[in-house]
This record gives structure tokens, sequence and C-alpha cells, in this order.
């Protein structure tokens, strides 16, 4: 599974998992992945940091493997909310049970934490939180990997 930072032509950013890079290829010229913000069709990769090996006094972090999602994508009727299949809402599920199992939840300092484990002022672990638009831009911005995951809510479970 490959992550990728997609830009649609409204300017909205969204991240979006695809199977290899010739599949996240395949679906974009076929048109077939949406923003989840407009809905629009007209979307693009964008410009990505490629990832850089750790500092010499850090310890490796786990991955947290993304579950298999939906092989075919759901569009929404135009002006319509897109409904999540079954099967998406599950592989969210079993994403929000991962990160909560394995990684320390920081809240409102989510920016703050990830900027102090980035400079070593922290202990490297993984984290999850909540950050402002602005927060998570400037984070990407200094070369902090972060990524955000859709939530779904405990109700929803």
């Amino acid at each position: 599974m490959i992550l990728y930072q997609l830009n649609c032509d409204r300017q909205h950013s969204f991240e979006a998992w695809f199977k290899d890079g010739a599949t996240a290829d395949r679906q974009l010229k076929r048109k077939t992945v949406e923003c989840p913000s407009c809905g629009s069709v007209k979307v693009a990769k964008a410009l990505m940091a490629p990832r850089v090996g750790k500092k010499g006094n850090s310890r490796e972090i786990a991955p947290i493997e993304p579950p298999a999602l939906p092989s075919a994508p759901v569009a929404a009727p135009a002006g319509k909310a897109a409904v999540v299949p079954a099967e998406l809402r599950q592989a969210l599920i079993e994403v929000r049970k991962q990160i909560e199992a394995n990684c320390d939840y920081v809240g409102d300092k989510f920016a703050e934490e990830a900027r102090k484990i980035h400079e070593g002022e922290a202990e490297v672990r993984g984290i999850y939180g909540e950050a402002t638009e602005a927060e998570h831009e400037e984070l990407l911005e200094d070369g902090i990997e972060v990524a955000r995951v859709p939530w779904v809510p405990r109700g929803d479970a």
C-alpha cells in the first residue's frame, strides 16, 4: 500500500491509499478518485518529500499497516455526500483501533508534541490528536511527517 497527497482542481488537499503507484496513476487517469471536500474528479498527485533516513540517536517506530480497502470506488450522486460502504467503514474502524492501541493520544497538543519528537526534545513514539489546518501545513512545510486519518466516530463503530 502507498499513501499519496492529492490536490483537486479547486485547491483542496487530501490523502489517499492505493495498492501501488501504478494503481494510483490508473485511477487518477480514469478520474475515479473523488475529492472528499467538493466531489471534483479533477485530481492530481501533489509534490511530496521523500521519506529520509532516521537520525542515528532515534529508534524506529513500527509502521501501522492500513487494512485492505474496497477495490471499487464509490461515487456520490452530484450534490450529495458519499455513503461510506460497509467495507470501507470497517477498514476505518480497524485503523482507529490500531492507532489507539499503538500510539499516545496528545489531544490538541499534537502539533507541539510532533515538533518536539522531530527535534529530539521528546521520546520518539507514535502519537495522535488534533491539529488545525494551519498547524498541519506548518508541520509539513517543516519536513515533519504527519498524516490525517478519517476518524470513524465510536457511536458508528
